[in-house]
């Protein structure tokens, strides 16, 4: 693994947080051409990332503590170190990031939906370059494997001893977005309702998250409910799925109906 890409003197330019700011980025310069599209400001994109890369940060990282905490118990200053060790979690940065939106479009006088759906795709692309920080950083691998692409992974940061060969889930789950990234592009044309991309991005994260999870080893990945059926992600994005899957059909209602009250005010 490659947890430490170079260095800047006594700094170090650790891979994870590189990758994250580079999908940032990534996500962004996406949003701004979606912006157009939804006949939104090209400059409001780059506004909405900054309330977004703090919120997002916050929640995610909180989150990852809380899920960790004996770990931090006896040294909580490191719940900052996010820079150094990673640990993120995107569910946390999800709500962080959805709440950031909701404030910003407020505050904007804009409708939080084209903003929504503005983002969508940037998400999926942001997303999966971050989870190849999290292959090169060691973190969140699977199982062990005897396929042929398996993967040997510390054990710890900085670790000689490593695991036996282990599914790579941080690469399954990079494939899984760019996938979702593909379908979003191709589809967001035909959805005539706002908010119905965005919601369709919730449904295909949970999706492509749930099975990942299957394989993988962690916090996240530690069986809570059903017998030990279910994942803490599992869980969690079974209840964003069902949201967003109500959330659409809501919408997409919502829409129908304003149609045809224009058209009974055409008829008038």
């Amino acid at each position: 693994m490659f947890p430490t890409l170079f260095r800047i003197g006594p700094v170090d330019v650790h891979s994870y947080g590189t990758l994250l700011m580079l999908g940032f980025v990534a996500a962004i310069l996406l949003a701004r051409r979606e912006a157009r599209r939804v006949g939104l400001p090209a400059d409001l994109p780059l506004d909405l990332g900054v309330w977004v890369l703090v919120a997002g940060v916050v929640f995610a990282r909180g989150l990852f503590v809380v899920l960790n905490w004996g770990d931090y118990a006896a040294r909580p200053v490191e719940a900052l170190y996010v820079w150094r060790q990673g640990g993120l979690s995107f569910h946390g940065g999800l709500l962080g990031g959805v709440l950031a939106g909701v404030l910003f479009a407020r505050r904007r006088k804009v409708s939080f939906w084209p903003v929504a759906d503005m983002a969508a795709p940037g998400i999926a692309l942001g997303y999966a370059i971050a989870r190849l920080g999290c292959l090169l950083n060691g973190c969140c691998y699977g199982v062990p494997t005897d396929l042929p692409w398996g993967i040997r992974f510390p054990l710890f940061p900085d670790s000689q001893i490593t695991t036996s060969p282990s599914h790579p889930t941080q690469i399954y789950a990079a494939v899984g977005s760019l996938a979702i990234l593909g379908l979003l592009l191709s589809v967001r044309g035909r959805l005539a309702v706002r908010g119905q991309l965005f919601l369709l991005y919730l449904m295909l994260y949970s999706i492509v998250r749930s099975g990942v999870e299957v394989l993988r080893r962690g916090v996240s990945a530690q069986p809570i409910v059903l017998g030990s059926v279910l994942t803490q992600a599992q869980v969690a994005s079974a209840i964003i799925f069902v949201a967003a899957l109500l959330g659409f059909i809501w919408l997409g209602r919502a829409g129908r109906n304003r149609g045809k009250d224009r058209e009974n005010e055409a008829a008038r």
